[in-house]
This record gives structure tokens, sequence and C-alpha cells, in this order.
């Protein structure tokens, strides 16, 4: 199991603890630090089973002032999440073929 993690947000933290209040052995991935390939983004995306555009985070500074109200194909939101990883909703939380976003943190339990 992996989560995709970002220390400063609230529900990526509750997400994690409830991992580990579960005993579950799990990869952290700081997606800041370390952002996903264009092959992993994608391959999120088709886990969480969701379009590009679902996983942009709109209420960010970044989303408002280069992406709001724009008509992006698929490529181009990935392109944008890839450019700006500010711009991935988080956590991720990756269980073989499936994943959840962890908001709220209790989504995680539909992979346990």
């Amino acid at each position: 199991m992996k989560i995709y993690h970002n220390p400063s947000c609230m529900k990526s933290r509750q997400t994690r603890q409830i991992l580990q209040d579960e005993g579950v052995q799990f990869e952290v991935i700081e997606y800041l630090k370390n952002p996903p390939s264009k092959e992993e983004l994608k391959d999120l995306i088709d886990k969480l089973d969701i379009k590009p555009e679902e996983l942009v985070r709109k209420n960010e500074g970044i989303f408002k002032e280069m992406y709001k109200g724009k008509e992006l194909s698929d490529d181009e939101w990935i392109d944008a999440m890839l450019e700006y990883p500010k711009l991935i909703e988080r956590p991720i939380v990756v269980d073989g073929d499936k994943a959840v976003i962890g908001r709220p943190p209790e989504n995680v339990m539909k992979l346990l």
C-alpha cells in the first residue's frame, strides 16, 4: 500500500493515522518533494477511476490564477499537475490496482 502524502495537510495526516491505527504496512510518498512521473500520474488516475480534472485541487491559488474557467483536455490537466504538483488532490492511497482519495480520510477504509 502507498500513500501520496503532504505532511502539512490535515486530511493527509488523518488518513495516514488511520492506516497506522489499522496496522497497515504502507509506503509514504511525499509527492511535493518527489512528484509522480506522467505515467505514474496517469496510472493513479486510472486506479481512482476518475477524469484528470477531478484530481485537481480547485481551491489552490495556482488553479485560480491560471486555470479557473478554462477548458483543458485530459492531457493538459495532467501536464498542469505535473508542472504544479500542488494541484494534485491529496492524500491518495493506493492498494494494488485500486486507489482512493482520502477526502474524507475515512475513504481509506474502502481499501482495508
